[in-house]
């Protein structure tokens, strides 16, 4: 009996290394892409002519068209604002010299494919880059006292995800490559209270991002999901950047880098830090009353402190709002 719960104890502590030696690989590989290129610069290019970014007139979606742009793709903008549109495709064919295409779709709505399928038509689609998203409330909020907008956060956060992946993974499969990235949210790692409907929204991104790449690895095809924080963009009403807040160029930047990383990733060093630390909170701890509490109380006023207002308002989201316990803002339609 003593020999066996030895050597039980040896297979635990065995499994337990090996547990946390892929860990020290996973971020010794975040530390080398932070400052090294992983892939050669071809790489984007070899996927295919042109890259369709969802949500492209404004923040993190703006900052992946010019960035693959300027690796030489030419790139397919979909977004609501045309004028947005219209504004950001000029300075990239200005800038980059790349071929740039508007399609103007607000992803509130369901009926919006067919037009976007026939506008499509021809293109060798190489990469999809899934990033528009609402986020019904920027401040920590109860689900009852959140904007009632469930179904436009469904379409925009949930339909667009597979129905923009339905339309252009076909094309992908015949030619067996391609790649598709989808810009979820560190949120979708678990249950997050007081971001409850946009929490769950990625969180299904996340899961079927993850599903479709084993279906389609085998064929050539990258599927990636990333899960950064907090990025300042009109989404988050343009907070102060720092140390864990990047600007939506910095993390397009570096998010590039992590193509082949694996089905998964924060996107930046330092949100991988920042996740394994959050990783680390009991579950008891986090969802106590008492962290709730800090939630609703003290992190809204960082949250408050921390807002460029003067951005906010450029933004179309009106200096009053910031200090509404609730807000309805569409992350780069």
């Amino acid at each position: 009996m003593g020999q066996v719960l030895e050597q039980l104890f040896i297979l635990v502590g065995l499994l337990v290394f090996l547990v946390y030696l892929v860990k020290c690989v996973r971020f010794s590989k975040c530390i080398f892409l932070h400052f090294w290129r992983a892939l050669p610069r071809s790489f984007l290019k070899s996927m295919g002519q042109w890259a369709v970014i969802t949500g492209a007139g404004d923040g993190v979606g703006k900052a992946y068209s010019f960035e693959l742009a300027r690796q030489g793709l030419n790139v397919v903008l979909i977004s609501r604002t045309l004028d947005k549109l219209q504004a950001v495709a000029a300075e990239i064919e200005r800038t980059t010299g790349s071929s740039v295409k508007v399609i103007q779709a607000d992803f509130t709505k369901d009926d919006i494919y067919e037009d976007i399928k026939e506008k499509l038509e021809g293109l060798e689609i190489g990469i999809l880059v899934n990033n528009v998203g609402m986020l019904p409330n920027f401040l920590p909020s109860l689900f009852l006292n959140t904007p009632d907008a469930i179904e436009n956060l469904i379409h925009c956060n949930i339909t667009s995800v597979v129905k923009m992946t339905q339309l252009i993974l076909k094309s992908m499969e015949s030619r067996q490559k391609g790649l598709i990235l989808n810009i979820s949210s560190g949120t979708a790692l678990f249950p997050w209270p007081l971001y409850s409907l946009y929490s769950a929204s990625k969180a299904f991104m996340h899961t079927f991002s993850k599903a479709l790449q084993v279906e389609y690895k085998a064929k050539g095809i990258i599927i990636q999901v990333l899960t950064p924080y907090a990025i300042s963009t009109s989404m988050t009403n343009y907070l102060k950047t720092s140390m864990i807040i990047k600007t939506a160029d910095e993390f397009v930047k570096e998010s590039l880098n992590y193509v082949g990383f694996g089905d998964e990733a924060c996107g930046c060093l330092v949100y991988e830090i920042l996740a394994n630390f959050i990783r680390l909170i009991p579950s008891w701890a986090f969802y106590s009353s008492a962290m709730q509490k800090f939630l609703l109380t003290r992190y809204c006023e960082y949250l408050k402190n921390n807002t460029n207002v003067r951005g906010a308002g450029q933004a179309g989201a009106p200096p009053t709002l910031l200090s509404s316990p609730v807000l309805l803002l569409e992350k780069d339609q």
